[in-house]
């Protein structure tokens, strides 16, 4: 696999620790209760990295709806399901956990696909936020329900000009 990378990104959500290879970007988490990260400054970090960190930047400055920097999660069959999934709810917009299991093709997989969506390890980008309980209730995110409601409004008011969902 070669050698792995992390660096850190202060985003208007708190901290971002990104992980990966020369080749991909394989985590991007929230790193909560980390005052100050020393990075070694003779170790270059990859020119994805940068990229990625552009993308987060343009995202977060309601300049950037799609990512397409190289990205590799590890998981089951299942959950590469699942993430793919997820990639394809477009940006601004939220389905239910139970629509998840329907585009899975069994809605009796609702536990399987919530749980693979807490597992997603590449926060933001494989959209996790936009999987919302079936009354439209905000549930199951573990960079914490704030945070949830943050995205989910900052994409709305992106995509729609709405103010608040929540």
């Amino acid at each position: 696999m070669g050698e792995t990378f992390a660096t850190y990104y202060h985003s208007p959500l708190g901290q971002l620790k990104i992980s990966g290879t020369e080749d991909f970007i394989t985590e991007i988490l929230f790193a909560d209760n980390v005052e100050k990260h020393f990075l070694n400054p003779r170790k270059k970090i990859p020119s994805g990295f940068v990229n990625c960190i552009e993308q987060l930047i343009e995202y977060f400055n309601g300049q950037r709806r799609v990512f397409d920097f190289a990205m590799n999660q590890h998981g089951t069959d299942f959950q590469q399901r699942v993430w793919n999934e997820l990639l394809g709810i477009p940006f601004g917009k939220t389905i239910s956990y139970l629509e998840l299991a329907r585009r899975l093709g069994d809605i009796k997989s609702i536990r399987a696909a919530a749980s693979a969506n807490g597992k997603n390890n590449i926060v933001i980008v494989v959209p996790c936020h936009r999987v919302i309980g079936s009354h439209n209730d905000l549930v199951g995110y573990g960079g914490g329900i704030w945070r949830k409601r943050w995205l989910l409004e900052h994409e709305a008011k992106i995509a729609h000009g709405v103010q608040t969902l929540f």
